[in-house]
């Protein structure tokens, strides 16, 4: 039960840090990172975030480190 408590709390930090997310998102840059990807042609875009995937893994990656120590 202990890890299941662990998920529930980890899942819960995520969740909060997304709706924060979607409040100050006009606020902040995110859509214009160094190493985003975009490619115009005609009526055609693509988007690839790359920067802030880089930005999410290692928030989520210390989140995962440190729930494990405790």
């Amino acid at each position: 039960m202990h890890g299941l408590g662990k998920i529930l709390i980890i899942a819960g930090i995520v969740l909060i840090l997304f709706g924060l997310l979607f409040i100050f998102d006009s606020k902040l840059p995110l859509g214009k990172l160094p190493g985003d990807i975009v490619i115009k042609k005609g009526n055609f875009t693509f988007y690839f975030p790359l920067g802030l995937s880089i930005i999410i893994s290692i928030i989520l990656t210390l989140i995962m480190y440190f729930a494990e120590k405790h």
